[in-house]
């Protein structure tokens, strides 16, 4: 909203004062990140002690009789801070993004979609003793359709925003139809049901997968924080020439997709960024609130549509690999449980938990995996210049 009040006073803020930093991506990124900050440290408080008048608490409960003994301190600490994020980040995308961008509207559309999908199965869970049901939330089988029918309608929408005619019979954005690889420099060609598969595959897993990370102080948000971070960076590559006086884009120069409208989705990333780095003031150890699924589905699926949007699809799993690891311990361990009849692979799943079953306490377990985050962000970032 700010962007189209100085882009509708243009004329003054341009001709008279001569400020055009309004006009730029980075400077309204930046504004994004610090706005989002400043916005989640300001509700947080507030939104923490309703949680807590609703008594909307968590009471962790594992299959481990040792593992509930070494996290009952986190017994009635609230939970759904994760609306801490939502109400963050969209409120500091409205007032710096271009609102009429479509990648971005999609965007905001997906962070309510999954936001509320979370909303809805914390609050099965944390209701359940008083409706005498089991705290499971919604059922697998119900989290899916919900997830697979957001996936399509993004992806649909998507696809023909990508796919559309320009005055020349060519596809406004053609690289956005292709399929692309790392370390390669071709790409293969997508038909709308293929792109749609690949867009609930991904929303699908990531969601998941920030969800299983969330099993610590601070885990599943700084490690959020980092990969919101380099896709902020892949948006801005996607989009930006490399300087006015070099006319070339940088998705050319580094043998990227081309995605103009993806320019926007960086503000989207780093609004994304502020808000996940003010939670983790509330989220860090010990925490005052935990995310909850309403914070992590959203979140997770916002990291698969940014790999969509740019279409880095293959190196998200680079990016996240920390995600990618925490949800084959869970594959492995359920499918070893199963082969071996009853022997288990890891002490537990997700895989944070057996190195803290293993001896190592809960803020070494986070710091170790957030360096392994900064460590899959930076591979992800050579591999730029290796293509």
């Amino acid at each position: 909203m700010i962007y189209h009040l100085l882009w509708y006073l243009r004329d003054v803020f341009t001709h008279r004062f001569g400020f055009y930093a309004y006009q730029n991506v980075m400077f309204r990124s930046v504004s994004a990140i610090l706005t989002s900050l400043l916005i989640a440290l300001i509700i947080g408080p507030k939104i923490i002690r309703w949680l807590m008048r609703k008594k909307i608490g968590d009471r962790p409960e594992f299959h481990h009789a040792t593992l509930n003994e070494l996290t009952k301190e986190k017994a009635n600490t609230p939970t759904m801070g994760g609306l801490i994020i939502i109400f963050a980040s969209l409120a500091s995308t409205l007032l710096w993004a271009d609102l009429w961008n479509p990648v971005v509207q999609k965007g905001i559309f997906l962070v309510i979609w999954f936001g509320a999908l979370g909303g809805v199965d914390d609050w099965l869970k944390l209701t359940a003793s008083a409706r005498h049901r089991s705290r499971n939330g919604l059922q697998p089988w119900e989290k899916l359709i919900f997830q697979i029918a957001g996936a399509v309608l993004i992806a649909s929408f998507l696809y023909l925003d990508f796919a559309r005619l320009g005055p020349n019979g060519e596809p406004v954005v053609p690289d956005g139809i292709r399929f692309w690889l790392p370390f390669y420099k071709h790409s293969l060609p997508l038909a709308n049901w293929m792109f749609i598969l690949v867009a609930i595959f991904y929303l699908s897993a990531t969601s998941n997968a920030v969800n299983l990370a969330d099993g610590m102080d601070g885990l599943a948000a700084g490690c959020v924080g980092m990969v919101a971070l380099m896709l902020a960076i892949l948006c801005y590559v996607a989009a930006e020439t490399m300087s006015r006086t070099t006319p070339v884009a940088w998705a050319s120069y580094l043998l990227l997709p081309a995605i103009p409208q993806a320019g926007e989705l960086t503000i989207f990333y780093s609004a994304i960024l502020g808000a996940v780095l003010g939670f983790l003031w509330f989220n860090c150890h010990p925490a005052q609130t935990f995310m909850g699924d309403v914070g992590s589905l959203p979140l997770g699926a916002a990291m698969g549509y940014g790999a969509l949007v740019t279409r880095n699809e293959i190196l998200l799993l680079i990016i996240g690999g920390i995600f990618v690891i925490e949800l084959l311990s869970v594959v492995l361990q359920v499918g070893y449980f199963k082969y071996t009849g009853g022997k288990r692979l890891f002490k537990c799943a997700p895989i944070h938990h057996h190195f803290h079953l293993i001896g190592w306490s809960e803020p070494q377990v986070v710091v170790r995996f957030w360096l392994l985050a900064a460590a899959f962000a930076a591979l992800a970032l050579a591999t730029l210049k290796i293509r």
